[in-house]
């Protein structure tokens, strides 16, 4: 019996044509096709109605609260030993993981994601757009970090003896001096927006990913609006920090420096790496 390949002289053999397709499944994604597929997510998430953005950002700030829950519940649980603060920021990643798997409206996230359509194309209505879904992710993160801190603080959703870990996570985020949390803050923006950059060829490896640089995110202590904002919520509902101190020597340092870290500092590094290929191709 002859083979199709053996009709065929131009015919690739099977085992040629499988190692190939290998090879170009494992094959790493240029920084121009990782740019492309983030420039691409911007785009839509900036065609999004409001109340799309708005419901997808209350469920990011409600989701998020698992991040402090987690790390009070190993934290109330592991024994006190040196190696228990390694251990129960990984409790941080729960809601982080939530979130972005679950494709929820996260504001650091678009600290890059809405940032690239905008250097290539640094239009007035483009930064309108990016000002616009900005404002709406945020305020509905930290409306969904407000609601649920307020479940959390009175109702019996939460054990009592978890609600002294939650305070005083909630008390070291808050009360940090102004200026060190926004500088803590940038490191935060960093790796929230790396993690951004892997996910178009993280495949399998997502989970691990989120984890590993969430974990980071809370044992280097650095600061995150969302999360922080779940902890603010909890200290506010319950009139254990007042208005400007929440708002003025919490919420605004921290979100300059997650602004920082994310859009000046790594969304300004990924398009310089990938504009001069942009624009040829243009």
């Amino acid at each position: 019996m002859v083979s199709a390949h053996e009709n065929d002289p131009g015919a690739v053999p099977l085992e040629q044509e499988t190692e190939r397709e290998s090879v170009e499944a494992a094959a790493k994604l240029s920084s121009k096709l990782i740019y492309e597929v983030i420039r691409r997510d911007g785009e839509e998430e900036l065609a999004r109605t409001k109340r799309s953005l708005f419901w997808s950002g209350t469920a990011a700030g409600i989701l998020i609260s698992f991040s402090v829950l987690g790390e009070a519940i190993l934290r109330t649980y592991l024994p006190d030993a040196p190696w228990s603060f390694l251990v129960e920021n990984l409790g941080y990643s729960l809601g982080f993981l939530l979130v972005i798997i679950c494709r929820m409206q996260l504001f650091t996230e678009n600290t890059i994601t809405t940032v690239l359509p905008l250097m290539v194309q640094p239009t007035a209505h483009n930064l309108g757009c990016v000002a616009r879904l900005w404002s709406i992710v945020l305020g509905a993160n930290v409306l969904g970090a407000f609601v649920i801190a307020t479940f959390y603080a009175y109702t019996p959703a939460i054990p009592e003896n978890l609600g002294p870990a939650l305070l005083s996570l909630s008390e070291h985020a808050v009360h940090m001096p102004p200026g060190e949390s926004f500088f803590r803050a940038i490191p935060a923006g960093i790796l929230v927006a790396a993690i951004v950059w892997m996910m178009p060829q993280s495949n399998e490896s997502a989970f691990f990913i989120i984890t590993t640089f969430t974990w980071l995110i809370a044992v280097g202590d650095f600061t995150h609006i969302v999360a922080g904002s779940v902890e603010m919520a909890y200290l506010a509902v319950q009139g254990l920090v007042g208005p400007y101190e929440a708002v003025f020597e919490f919420f605004i340092p921290v979100l300059l420096g997650n602004i920082v870290g994310g859009t000046a500092v790594f969304a300004v590094i990924a398009w310089g790496q990938v504009k001069d290929d942009v624009f040829e191709r243009h």
